[in-house]
């Protein structure tokens, strides 16, 4: 790679700028750094997968990268006092209440997510039925001041709960892929927990292990 001073120079930065942003690449393994020789892209720069499930995006664009141009269908929405899961990934006291958001997104009217959504209902105002709760939640936290930037997830494979199943007639809905994640705004600060069922047949995700 170039040096130092003629990164700076190319990209217009500070040396302290720039050699963030080096040890963050090398942290990612896409440099190596060799003493007294300099740094190297690594072999490992090459190696890429579609659709890493490390990528942050909201569930409608990611829905949309997988060609499929959804409806979301609001099953339920309502505000309510969160339970202890709920409470603590949110970080809410005991008088706080959340919006509960159920939706279910639909592709040529089949059902290929089914998802349940959390907010403090401290950060949207206004009254719930004056919003339009179909379109992404990203986009309505935005313009509320809190759009997410990233999330803390967990993954498993799961089958729908019966109860889900039975009141919205989703029998054949098959095995999913359970994604519940926490997400945070840019200050760090969590504005949404999502509990995400991506139907099994249709999606699935890739990994780098490192």
């Amino acid at each position: 790679m170039p040096t130092e001073a003629q990164l700076t120079q190319r990209f217009k930065i500070s040396r302290p700028a720039l050699r963030e942003a080096l040890k963050l690449l090398e942290q990612d393994d896409v440099i190596n750094v060799e003493h007294g020789r300099g740094r190297f892209v690594s072999a490992l720069s090459a190696v890429q997968v579609d659709r890493p499930i490390t990528v942050f995006e909201s569930v409608t664009d990611m829905a949309r990268h997988y060609g499929y141009r959804t409806v979301n269908k609001v099953l339920s929405i309502s505000e309510e006092a969160p339970d202890a899961c709920v409470a603590e990934s949110l970080r809410l006291g005991p008088a706080d209440r959340v919006i509960r958001i159920e939706r279910i997104r639909l592709h040529e009217d089949e059902p290929i997510l089914y998802c349940i959504d959390y907010m403090p209902r401290s950060l949207i105002e206004g009254r719930l039925y004056d919003i339009d709760w179909s379109g992404s939640l990203m986009q309505l936290m935005e313009e509320h001041g809190n759009r997410p930037r990233m999330s803390a997830a967990s993954v498993s494979a799961v089958m729908l709960p019966d109860d889900v199943v039975e009141r919205h007639g989703l029998k054949d809905f098959g095995p999913a892929l359970l994604i519940t994640e926490t997400c945070f705004n840019a200050a760090g600060a969590p504005v949404n927990y999502a509990i995400d069922y991506h139907r099994g047949s249709h999606f699935s995700f890739s990994l780098v292990r490192k």
